[in-house]
């Protein structure tokens, strides 16, 4: 990759291009074909750097035709602007060049297009949600022929390479794009070299100070840690040659780490390029898997490693197919991370999914893909907050591998919980978790889960699934399960809370109102009876109207009465009002309220106890917190590094009438500016007018409401 890609930066004819593209791919006649039509498209255009456009394609169809030898992928990176930029229709292409070339380009035409009319100008603070909508579309589209997706990855690859020629703005934006949208891709599929460059061209426009920080550094040190690099090779060269390893059986890399990969240790570990001790790596390749282990043991033998940091991908390979032994060693004062794998787990690093396209036996035979992890990436049901989270968590995350009793493993993201591997095993088991062991010792459902754990789930067909518990696990299946769980408990709650507010106000047996709503029209509006007053008070006038005949000479309308905090909404007399000792909600929490002696008892909707309260049908009346309220909201705001702006910007969020809940401070995006997350609270509702207020005082970078998190 590093050898076409340091030929397609000296690039500047067409001549050229097409010269570099056939040392990488035979010229077929239908390679041939697309390059012509390519040429005659765009015949004339020219990109902001003035050299012809058609350039451009024709290095990624390169670039694509290093990845794969698949002739339809390389002659759609061809054309992949054609129907976009020219006259030329879908219909043409697969006329001219049959159906699966078509499909490939409509395809990248329609990434296009979802990117131009949902991507937001960077001057929006919002354009990391706008981002991850975009993510989710192309993740979506993906499913049905990855190929498409590896092409754009081709060609985003060549857009950053060429992004000088693009005003600072610009660049901007299309490298947070890329970080956030095509980077993580790369890595999903698995190919390393497209993901590693995405990396560092992004890193290098988004935060230039941190990039040119380590890159003085390297440039620095560079001979020190080339001669610490070729000493440790012809070490580990040596070592294998007086063990039984012949020359041509073996290969020795080393590199200096991707600026990427060095930045995200330093934001980590908050340390300095300088204290980062593990800046070099090395690939071992060798023939046969069990040569692998040999390696391993030369190594661990010879030279002291560092267990923890120790991954055995070999025997328990990642989701997309990746294969290595990861290991790092103590050598002289630093250390070095060694990665051992076989020539063809080499390959399966490199390219990923696109190795396994391949011609067999003269003809093309593209085998299928195993995308069962991509298709389980669909947050249809999300807010754009919710889904960026959630994609983050899948994507970014470093990875361990746990067990089942029986030896299963699974692979789940870096500070997982028990209660994320009990719904990765299957949603029932998460559903009636109540316990797990450990290693064969007890522990709970939100320990945190080690690399090499051994897990068995302990559950019970009564397990109750906890809300508080969606901020403790990681995984989108896990929060999901929750989630449903959780929306399922308060629909249930609702329904229980109408049937025993309208029984007691009416005074009617509860089994007989259960039995008018199951055959009545209103039958759906008791799941909003108890937060929509407008909702119960149409109910509670059908109620009236069928019961008119039937009530009570001493039946009064129920009025609305402000007490303390609380709005109620009952026809009997309020004389105080408690809290049980069970639970304790806070302002803006989900509340019931349970009626007993002219005495109102508050629970939190989702109590153990108020639940068992309501399935007796313990009379109840309506309440809610009174208007003035307050609502919750995470703040991210950029701040200067200076002396004092904490405190100056808590001065200005209690100024502003914000209680300020918790405080985080983020990473450092440059040498001046940081980015710091806090959650508040507002009397004001409305997130937008909010925003306004804020902008006007802070350079806000995002606002998220967090009012109510257990109907979400």
């Amino acid at each position: 990759m590093e050898a076409l890609l340091s030929e397609v930066a000296k690039v500047t004819t067409i001549e050229e291009a097409e010269k570099l593209l056939f040392a990488y791919i035979d010229p077929s006649e239908l390679i041939r074909e697309a390059l012509k039509l390519s040429k005659y498209a765009h015949k004339g255009q020219t990109r902001k750097s003035g050299e012809p456009y058609v350039i451009h394609p024709i290095l990624v169809a390169a670039i694509t035709a290093l990845i794969s030898s698949d002739e339809s992928m390389v002659a759609a990176a061809l054309m992949h602007d054609v129907v976009e930029d020219t006259d030329y229709t879908i219909e043409e292409i697969r006329e001219l060049f049959g159906d699966d070339v078509a499909f490939l380009v409509e395809g990248l035409t329609k990434i296009e297009v979802i990117r131009d009319e949902e991507l937001i100008p960077s001057t929006s603070n919002q354009k990391l949600i706008s981002s991850a909508l975009t993510f989710r579309k192309m993740l979506l589209l993906s499913i049905k022929d990855v190929r498409v997706l590896v092409v754009k990855l081709c060609d985003r690859l060549h857009n950053m390479m060429t992004l000088e020629a693009l005003p600072p703005h610009k660049q901007l934006r299309i490298a947070e794009e890329t970080m956030v949208v095509y980077a993580p891709i790369a890595h999903r599929l698995g190919i390393s070299m497209l993901k590693n460059r995405l990396e560092d061209l992004s890193f290098y426009y988004i935060y230039p100070n941190a990039y040119g920080e380590i890159e003085e550094y390297i440039k620095r040190n560079s001979q020190n840690l080339q001669l610490k690099l070729n000493t440790f090779i012809r070490q580990v060269q040596n070592l294998m040659l007086h063990n039984g390893f012949k020359k041509d059986q073996f290969e020795v890399i080393g590199r200096v780490k991707h600026y990427y990969s060095m930045y995200q240790k330093m934001q980590r570990k908050g340390i300095g390029i300088d204290e980062i001790l593990d800046l070099l790596a090395m690939r071992i390749l060798v023939k046969e898997d069990i040569d692998c282990y040999k390696v391993l043991g030369l190594l661990h033998i010879n030279y002291k490693p560092i267990i923890s940091r120790f991954k055995d991908y070999v025997t328990l390979p990642k989701e997309n197919g990746y294969r290595t032994i990861h290991t790092t060693l103590f050598h002289d004062e630093g250390i070095i991370e060694a990665q051992i794998r076989t020539y063809e787990m080499h390959k399966t690093a490199e390219f990923g999914v696109a190795a396994h396209w391949r011609y067999k036996s003269g003809g093309r035979e593209k085998q299928e893909v195993n995308l069962e992890w991509l298709e389980s990436l669909q947050y249809q049901n999300e807010s754009l907050e919710e889904f960026y989270a959630l994609a983050k968590g899948d994507l970014f995350s470093d990875d361990i591998s746990v067990f089942s009793p029986r030896g299963d493993h699974f692979t789940l993201p870096r500070d997982a919980v028990t209660l994320d591997f009990a719904y990765t095993v299957h949603s029932e088991i998460g559903d009636k978790a109540v316990g797990a062991l450990i290693n064969k010792q007890k522990a709970s459902l939100l320990s945190t889960l080690k690399n090499g754990d051994i897990v068995r789930i302990l559950t019970d067909d009564e397990a109750q699934v906890h809300c508080s518990w969606l901020d403790a696990v990681k995984t989108s299946k896990a929060k999901e399960g929750i989630k449903s769980a959780c929306r399922q408990k308060i629909r249930a709650c609702n329904r229980l809370s109408a049937i025993n507010i309208f029984g007691n106000l009416l005074e009617r047996p509860a089994e007989e109102l259960e039995s008018i709503f199951e055959e009545s029209s209103y039958k759906e509006s008791l799941d909003n009876v108890t937060d929509n007053r407008q909702t119960y008070r149409e109910v509670l006038e059908q109620l009236i109207h069928r019961y008119q005949n039937e009530l009570s000479d001493d039946f009064s309308y129920p009025e609305e009465s402000v007490q303390e905090h609380f709005t109620f909404i009952a026809n009997k007399p309020i004389r105080s009002i408690e809290f049980d000792y069970c639970c304790h909600p806070k302002i803006g929490d989900q509340i019931v309220a349970f009626y007993q002696d002219d005495k109102v008892i508050i629970h939190h909707k989702l109590c153990q106890e108020a639940y068992k309260k309501m399935q007796q049908h313990e009379p109840m009346i309506y309440v809610s917190w009174v208007n003035n309220k307050s609502s919750r909201y995470q703040l991210i705001i950029s701040l200067q590094n200076r002396k004092g702006v904490l405190a100056d910007l808590l001065h200005k969020l209690a100024l502003m009438d914000l209680n300020v809940l918790s405080i985080e401070l983020g990473i450092t995006s440059s040498e001046t500016a940081e980015f710091c997350k806090i959650e508040v609270e507002s009397k004001e509702k409305k997130s937008s007018k909010l925003k306004e207020k804020l902008s006007k005082k802070f350079k806000l970078i995002d606002i998220i409401s967090l009012n109510d998190a257990y109907k979400h």
